[in-house]
């Protein structure tokens, strides 16, 4: 089996966004599928901090728990998949869906955190109409 995998390649054709921070918190990783979901280009990205897309009333849970996480090397996520809102660069908002990995460096010391990121924004409109729909239907008529 040839494991001769292009990792630039791969980062660039994939269909979730990929986002790595370092350990000061700065996006230093920020694929195309980043760019299409978010709105940002990898130029404006790189160097910013995740406020770019974190709602300012997130911000201040999720740079605690990023913080924490920096410290101690651990993530309470590991490989759950959260669910949240977030910011395109036009304002609107988005609903994602996202799983988060520690990096370290050689000496087991952190380096980053990557994110993989899907845009569940569609799903997540049809879910809610599709849940108001039964609502509306198993209502009492009156």
């Amino acid at each position: 089996m040839n494991t001769n995998i292009d990792l630039n390649q791969l980062i660039g054709c994939v269909g979730d966004a990929i986002i790595v921070v370092d350990a000061h918190e700065k996006i230093v990783l920020w694929n195309p599928a980043a760019t299409r979901i978010f709105g940002y280009s990898q130029e404006e990205a790189l160097g910013s901090t995740l406020d770019l897309i974190i709602p300012e009333r997130q911000r201040h849970l999720h740079n605690e728990g990023c913080r924490k996480s920096m410290e101690t090397g651990i993530t309470r996520y590991g490989a759950s998949l959260l669910k949240v809102p977030a910011l395109h660069k036009s304002g609107s908002m988005l609903s994602i869906a996202f799983t988060v990995g520690m990096l370290f460096d050689e000496h087991q010391k952190v380096n980053g955190i990557v994110a993989l990121i899907r845009d569940e924004t569609e799903r997540y409109a049809q879910e809610k109409a599709l849940k108001q729909r039964i609502a509306d239907l198993e209502a009492p008529h009156s």
